[in-house]
């Protein structure tokens, strides 16, 4: 655990973050601005390795069990604590909730209050449904684009269709993701899974392919996007479709079920199934 030392030895420790949803670590802000905020390169790798983004509870809006969120809290124990000042946004990106105090204790009251918004529930699973990665600047990369995939896991009936638009105007991302999308596409999901669960550190950006295979395990994903050429699109390892609405009948007409969930707020907005199938 490294953490930049003039925060380790300043007088006064104060993390200021927002407070949304976030695919692995439950809720961003709060202690996750300290860790990975501020840690070295071999904690942040820690934290992305294949065990901590394998959990199950390493998901969006969750702390129960959630590795990522148990280490970040030892990590403000060992600290000796911090103060926090969260904030909370809207749609239109304007504050809708600011607070401050003792680290962990204020940024739960910025979670609860964040809850209320970005969880809803739904009756049952779809086999369609529609999200992105709510619009500019999520939209584009697909590296970002990722988050979108993962925020409906939850709603997706198994072998359903996952529909997704984003514009990705500046490409895939990274040159590291981009590297690890050529190895999942040359070695397929298994092998290149098996390929990280044995390292101690992950690879930078490595982590938003696995994330990509837990959608891809629940679903077909189906991707419209103006940025990507075809070279760039093959590397994505989803299908890529010309036309979201032509995309939404052919799985409606498919599946023989015409219910369809649109989520336009992507990875802000997280569905949760409120009963089983």
């Amino acid at each position: 655990m490294r953490l930049d030392r003039r925060f380790v030895n300043a007088d006064l420790r104060i993390a200021t973050g927002l407070v949304e949803p976030h695919f692995m670590a439950g809720y961003s802000g709060g202690r996750k601005v300290i860790a990975p905020g501020l840690a070295h390169a071999e904690t942040i790798t820690t934290f992305h390795n294949a065990h901590f983004m394998a959990d199950p509870n390493a998901s969006n809006c969750n702390f129960d069990g959630n590795p990522l969120h148990e280490e970040q809290l030892e990590i403000v124990g060992m600290l000796g604590g911090a103060l926090a000042l969260n904030t909370v946004i809207n749609e239109e990106r304007r504050l809708s909730f600011v607070n401050f105090g003792e680290i962990v204790a204020s940024h739960l009251a910025a979670v609860e209050f964040s809850r209320r918004y970005t969880e809803v529930l739904v009756p049952h699973k779809y086999h369609t449904v529609v999200t992105g990665p709510a619009g500019y600047p999520l939209d584009a990369t697909y590296y970002q684009t990722v988050k979108g995939m993962v925020g409906p896991i939850d709603i997706l009936a198994p072998g359903g269709r996952l529909i997704v638009a984003s514009e990705c105007s500046e490409g895939l991302g990274s040159a590291e993701f981009v590297e690890a999308q050529r190895r999942l596409i040359r070695l397929g999901p298994d092998q290149f899974l098996r390929g990280i669960v044995v390292k101690s550190h992950a690879a930078i950006d490595e982590w938003q392919t696995q994330m990509q295979l837990k959608a891809m395990r629940q679903a077909s994903i189906q991707l419209y996007s103006t940025g990507l050429d075809e070279a760039q699109h093959a590397l994505t390892g989803v299908t890529r479709i010309e036309s979201v609405s032509s995309a939404v009948q052919d799985s409606v007409e498919a599946s023989g079920d015409n219910a369809v969930a649109v989520i336009p707020e992507g990875p802000y907005i997280i569905p949760v199934c409120s009963k089983t199938p």
